[in-house]
């Protein structure tokens, strides 16, 4: 890549990071999800048209919308919307290659019909809402699931098991898979997920996939992206600096690590952090 090419792109990633901290920046009521998933996704796909992939959410509903007409009965809809997401589209949880980072990109999620909870969680809230479909995301330890909510009556929907109904029961027995039965369900965990954590806990979970593959470049645009949603948490601060300092960005990691220190001084890691703090502090001095 040339120098050229190579400002080009930090011009992109700056103007895609402005977009995205600006959608986060509003009121959850008014994050616009699947948008601010697929600025997510812009940095891997430079030249995503967001546009046409939001154009391909709304077809997706208004197609369920004319076959429902003025139906307004909830089991009905999640019925219909099953139908058309799963049966008619084929989307389907990757199972398979659950691991893929392309299952944390709604535009390929919405191109390879598949993905993980959380993304097609995302898809089918998106539908959802433009049917007027008030569903909200449940973040479970280890698994995602939506929930339409009413004072008469609850349901959860699944949309990695094509959009299966599940009871409290259900989630239990999903615990247990995951835990090995050492995470007990309680009705906390049922509480709804604010639009940025849904969009933090995505990034979490493509952080730890590059970690794990040790690209640790994507893995710092990851951790950069999770400071902007949430600037204000220490362990986001502390986990971008042990990047930085895996990258030997040792004047950020250290600008990092000594924020969290001084924003966490009861942290359970601290004594351990200080350590890698002074190893850092040593490395940076001697390359200067």
């Amino acid at each position: 890549m040339t120098v050229r090419m190579r400002e080009e792109r930090e011009v992109e990633t700056w103007q895609i990071r402005h977009r995205l901290a600006g959608i986060v920046a509003r009121p959850d009521e008014q994050i616009n999800l699947a948008e601010a998933a697929l600025l997510i996704a812009a940095e891997e796909y430079p030249h995503l048209d967001i546009g046409s992939y939001l154009d391909r959410i709304r077809r997706i509903a208004e197609r369920i919308k004319d076959r429902v007409g003025l139906e307004l009965e909830p089991v009905r809809l999640i019925q219909e919307l099953n139908r058309s997401l799963f049966d008619e589209e084929g989307f389907r949880g990757n199972s398979e290659d659950y691991y893929d980072p392309k299952n944390s990109f709604l535009n390929e999620v919405i191109d390879r019909r598949k993905g993980i909870p959380i993304t097609l969680s995302i898809l089918y809230m998106e539908i959802a809402w433009r049917l007027d479909l008030p569903l909200v995301g449940v973040g479970l330890p280890g698994h995602f699931i939506v929930k339409y909510e009413a004072a008469e009556r609850e349901i959860l929907v699944d949309p990695f098991h094509q959009g299966a109904l599940v009871s409290e029961e259900d989630c239990q027995r999903t615990l247990d898979r995951i835990y090995d039965g050492k995470v007990a369900f309680h009705r906390d965990l049922l509480t709804r997920t604010p639009k940025r954590l849904i969009l933090a806990r995505m990034l979490n979970n493509l952080k730890g996939i590059y970690l794990q593959l040790r690209d640790l470049p994507r893995a710092l645009g990851v951790a950069e992206r999770l400071v902007l949603i949430d600037p204000d948490s220490p362990t986001l601060l502390r986990d971008r600096g042990l990047i930085y300092g895996e990258m030997n960005k040792f004047a950020q990691a250290v600008a990092d690590l000594r924020r969290y220190l001084e924003a966490a001084p009861q942290a359970e890691d601290r004594e351990a952090i200080t350590e890698r703090l002074r190893h850092l502090q040593m490395r940076h001095a001697s390359h200067n």
